[in-house]
């Protein structure tokens, strides 16, 4: 079985997804994630920030692809997931079995494919060994969203303070979901005693850092006093100042732009049909609205 892929995959005639928006790609990734993503990551670049982008979990690649938006030449972005291979263990395999019957690799890379010019690192084996593929120290960010069983994700988190190098972000999704209680008892435990500092949380997911907390809570702060469509409090845990967010009204941040976004239905509801020679991700580091714009005004006129 080969562990990692830069390849595109072939259609194979059409049954593999074409979405023509981030929205069409299945998965759960709230716009208030969304949001927190897209400020972390733009901080890590806007501060010379280096690093590579690690996910474990893909699923079909919903927040993978909007990580890759914010990689950099230098630097490598790698997803770890089971996809089609078999669970190491009865329960992970039952869990397997329950929540990602459909989930294949090829699936993945059809909807990664169609939104960035290459794949990411795959390494398609169980999380616990990731420290084999990734080095020490070599990451920025971590996103955790494997396994909801604890052993699963205790040792996922504790991989993740491995690679992360200083001032690095690790995100846990499902930590406060009733259907998960492994991994809120994984993300609280780790911050009992581990040194992981709780940044911030959503309804869904968990922010911290074993890092330098002080700047980053406070440029968290102030980003957040400025919008006006995610409310926010402070709450006192484990010494830490972390603060709640609620992002139910959150407005979404620029997404990628898949190649196959002009074959959307005219009338669909948030589809503007993209000229042809647009790139597949319009975004530099998520800031190239202007490109889009420009383009589809001359693309207007002609």
């Amino acid at each position: 079985m080969q562990n990692a892929s830069t390849t595109m995959p072939s259609n194979e005639a059409g049954r593999l997804p074409r979405p023509s928006r981030l929205s069409d790609v299945k998965g759960w990734f709230h716009p208030v994630d969304q949001v927190l993503f897209d400020w972390t990551l733009s901080r890590q670049r806007d501060q010379g920030q280096r690093g590579d982008l690690l996910e474990l979990g893909a699923y079909l690649g919903k927040s993978a692809i909007f990580m890759g938006a914010y990689l950099r030449a230098e630097e490598t972005f790698t997803v770890c997931d089971l996809f089609d291979s078999p669970a190491p263990d009865r329960a992970n395999s039952a869990e397997m079995g329950r929540s990602y019957a459909t989930l294949t690799r090829r699936a993945f890379e059809a909807n990664y494919g169609s939104f960035h010019e290459g794949l990411p690192r795959i390494v398609q084996e169980p999380s616990s060994g990731i420290t084999a593929h990734v080095r020490a120290d070599s990451c920025r960010f971590v996103h955790i969203d494997a396994s909801h069983l604890y052993e699963h994700v205790h040792a996922d988190i504790a991989a993740a303070k491995e690679v992360l190098g200083p001032d690095g972000i690790v995100v846990l999704d499902d930590f406060r979901a009733e259907h998960c209680p492994g991994v809120a008892a994984a993300t609280w435990g780790a911050v009992a005693s581990t040194g992981l500092k709780p940044l911030c949380i959503t309804a869904t997911k968990f922010y911290g850092t074993w890092g330098d907390y002080d700047a980053i809570h406070a440029d968290l702060a102030v980003f957040l006093k400025e919008r006006d469509d995610m409310w926010h409090g402070a709450e006192e845990v484990a010494g830490f100042p972390m603060i709640r967010i609620s992002g139910k009204k959150a407005r979404s941040p620029e997404h990628p732009v898949s190649r196959h976004a002009d074959e959307a239905a005219p009338d669909a509801p948030g589809r503007t049909p993209v000229p042809a020679g647009v790139p597949a991700v319009a975004r530099a580091g998520g800031r190239a609205r202007g490109l889009l714009s420009s383009l589809l005004a001359r693309s207007e006129r002609s």
